[in-house]
């Protein structure tokens, strides 16, 4: 059998170089899809900025709001919600403060975030947020309910404001002692216009009538009513109230947030008053310009000793209510004082 070699010719040479270079020449890369991205590379997404100690604003163009009550998801999406009702109802205006109250179980620390979460995208400033743990609301399964003061574009009080502090009074039923207090809201507002009236009752039913009724004696008000403690021992009702014309005339006002005092002597309330003027200094605002302080204790004798060493600090309310948001805290306090230029 005649095998005979294949004849090497030099063409075969430039042949063979060209695939190995070929073979040897790298892949084009294929197009990356946004999946790839996200597999690739872990994305940090930022922390919401957490809300100033103090915010202030123009007391001509301070407007007051609160959010409808909703039972749809938990705290979180309520909140969420409830900001964007208030968004909505002020015409987008910037937030100067947020008092919220929460009805359920839900953690109260996440409430300045995700109030932070709400505006990150809005490049406007963040409010001042107090958050109080309270009994119940007017809707069963709401958990939260926002009372918000903004800053609208055009003036709303030329002639200033009034704050009216919690009136309190007790009856044989719910809305008997609601009525004693309105009545005496309406007596202590005069010619004033009322603007929002927040009441905090101690009855654990019928709050949406007791809602309907303060709605009925202030018509043009923001009305609030919260359940302070899930358990009352007995029946009463506080209400307190903002009205539009009154002895409050300077050009802004600040709005502080919660402090919390840890401890029940008054040592630890002492503390607290100090670091809630601290923020009111470096605001422009001194103790001697505050025109409404709340204070939220758990115990009323807690209440009566933090009432008794503030002193007289404007417009006092001094209610208990469930919690606050610390576990350890006696209560709470926050202020309104008039602020420098």
């Amino acid at each position: 059998m005649d095998v005979r070699r294949p004849e090497w010719r030099p063409g075969h040479l430039c042949v063979t170089a060209l695939l190995l270079a070929a073979l040897a020449a790298p892949l084009p890369a294929a197009k990356k899809s946004a999946d790839d991205f996200s597999d690739s590379v872990t994305q940090v997404l930022a922390l919401p900025k957490d809300p100033p100690a103090v915010a202030t604003g123009e007391t001509r163009r301070l407007v007051f709001h609160v959010s409808p009550l909703t039972a749809k998801g938990l705290l979180s999406q309520q909140t969420k919600d409830a900001m964007h009702a208030i968004l909505k109802a002020n015409g987008g205006a910037p937030v100067i403060h947020i008092r919220a109250f929460v009805g359920g179980s839900g953690d109260l620390r996440r409430v300045p975030q995700l109030v932070s979460e709400v505006l990150a995208g809005k490049k406007v400033p963040l409010p001042s947020v107090t958050v109080v743990r309270a009994g119940g609301l007017a809707l069963q399964g709401a958990e939260v309910v926002l009372e918000a003061v903004s800053l609208a574009k055009k003036d709303a009080n030329p002639d200033g404001i009034g704050f009216i502090e919690g009136q309190q009074a007790a009856g044989e039923t719910g809305t008997t002692a609601l009525g004693k207090s309105l009545d005496a809201v309406k007596a202590r507002a005069g010619a004033a216009v009322v603007v929002r009236v927040s009441c905090f009752v101690s009855a654990d039913g019928a709050l949406n009538e007791m809602t309907a009724l303060a709605a009925s004696r202030f018509p043009v008000a923001a009305i609030d009513v919260v359940q302070t403690v899930r358990a009352p021992l007995r029946t009463e009702a506080t209400c307190e109230a903002v009205t539009r014309g009154g002895d409050v005339k300077a050009a802004k006002l600040a709005f502080t947030g919660t402090r919390i005092a840890i401890g029940a002597d008054e040592k630890a309330a002492a503390t607290a008053f100090q670091r809630l003027d601290r923020d009111l200094a470096e605001a422009g605002a001194g103790q001697g310009s505050i025109v409404a302080t709340g204070i939220y204790p758990l115990l009323d004798r807690i209440g009566e000793m933090a009432r008794g060493l503030r002193g007289k600090a404007g417009a006092v309310t001094v209610v208990p209510f469930e919690g606050v948001s610390t576990l350890d805290a006696a209560f709470a306090v926050d202020a309104v004082a008039t602020a420098a230029q």
